[in-house]
């Protein structure tokens, strides 16, 4: 492995939301960005560009939708069009947009729950109802969708379908056959589909991901597709992402109703994106090998020293989700996102589960894209404060 990441890289002297928005005192662990340096390529390409020192108005490269398509191809076997990108700036503003579009107020939008803030937020945002299916969980503690409760959660006021995969917070990575009978579903029921998939090149060894408008024409035509370089490459404040709309009338539309209101990528975002794809494959493959062992790590440290903790390692993404309902100690919600146990008493910032709806009661979600030395000083925090409890319990 050429990149060390295992070097901490002082977080708190720029304006880190992950570390600056805790006490000085809190380990943060919460937030979805990684504390990795960007690989050296985007980093010496933005400083050239920087160096350059003229920022007028930007245009993305030219070479940016073939190496975007091609790499589509090549990971999907998914023949997508150059014309069918459409740039934007996140994507949370483009799944923001799709619900102003295909929905009106009143009308409802289907989402999975637990789920990602972010999109638990869309239908508020928008004046929309929630649809919610509550995903259930195997006797082996595994997530699982429970396509009755998907079925029913539609009314004929439904339009729009957010799907999260791989998905925010459970690291789910759904298989074929679960985005085959999801889509059926929502093609019986007229849904638009728009599939949040910006934690796509993060998925671990013996699983895939499937884009769900990769599965055929039909499916496709129904479907706006959001990816990013953002998490992969640790370049979110870059903010460049983009959908893919195979349907020329849904993508009119989208562009459409993004002019004049949602800018595209800025001009350190485009060549970010741009050497990001092209340049940066064998940093990536470092980077899960990095994860994958830290990942593990934390799976075997609940093991050992924290066993009425469950972890179910998972398959996709850097953050854990982790069940504390059996540990006996409080849920209660701190500053409306953080666990007040761990932020109180093992000061340590991680998101209470119910931040993620009320399904995600008795679980928090931790963060493990960090150096080792991070995640090993957070467990043993919590594993301190946890004994502190107990023993405080007991006398």
């Amino acid at each position: 492995m050429t990149t060390d990441f295992d070097k901490a890289i002082r977080m708190r002297i720029f304006e880190s939301w992950k570390w600056k928005h805790c006490d000085e005192n809190i380990h943060p662990l919460w937030i979805a960005d990684m504390d990795f340096k960007a690989p050296e390529p985007i980093l010496q390409a933005v400083e050239e560009r920087v160096n350059h020192g003229v920022f007028g108005y930007a245009i993305e490269p030219p070479e940016l939708r073939e190496v975007i398509t091609q790499r589509l191809w090549e990971l999907y076997n998914w023949p997508v069009s150059p014309e069918e990108l459409v740039f934007l700036s996140g994507v949370m503003c483009g799944i923001n947009l799709a619900s102003r579009i295909f929905a009106r107020p009143g009308d409802g939008v289907l989402l999975q729950t637990p789920g990602y803030d972010s999109i638990l937020e869309v239908p508020v945002n928008s004046g929309l109802t929630t649809d919610e299916s509550e995903l259930i969980r195997d006797v082996n503690g595994n997530y699982q969708i429970d396509f009755d409760s998907f079925n029913n959660a539609i009314t004929d006021r439904t339009r729009l379908f957010i799907l999260c995969n791989p998905h925010n917070p459970v690291g789910r990575v759904f298989s074929r056959q679960e985005l085959a009978q999801m889509s059926k579903i929502c093609l019986r029921n007229n849904l638009i589909i728009c599939s949040d998939e910006i934690h796509c090149d993060i998925v671990y060894e013996g699983h895939k991901h499937i884009p769900i408008a990769s599965l055929d024409p039909e499916i496709a035509s129904a479907t706006i597709t959001l990816m990013s370089p953002g998490k992969t490459f640790n370049i979110p404040a870059l903010r460049c992402a983009f959908a893919i709309i195979q349907n020329p009338d849904l993508r009119k539309r989208f562009e459409l109703a993004k002019r004049g209101i949602i800018p595209g990528p800025d001009a350190l975002g485009y060549v970010a994106a741009l050497y990001a794809y092209r340049n940066c494959q064998s940093w990536l493959n470092e980077l899960l090998s990095y994860l994958k062992s830290n990942r593990d790590f934390l799976s075997s440290t609940i093991q050992e020293k924290l066993p009425d903790f469950r972890f179910y390692p998972s398959e996709a993404t850097f953050l854990a989700w982790i069940d504390y309902s059996q540990t006996g100690i409080s849920q209660e919600v701190f500053n409306k996102r953080f666990d007040r146990f761990f932020y109180e008493e093992a000061k340590v910032a991680v998101y209470n589960g119910q931040f993620f709806g009320q399904a995600g009661k008795g679980f928090i979600r931790l963060n493990f894209g960090c150096p080792r030395s991070t995640l090993v000083e957070g467990l043993f925090r919590i594993e301190n404060a946890l004994n502190h409890t107990n023993q405080t319990r007991h006398h």
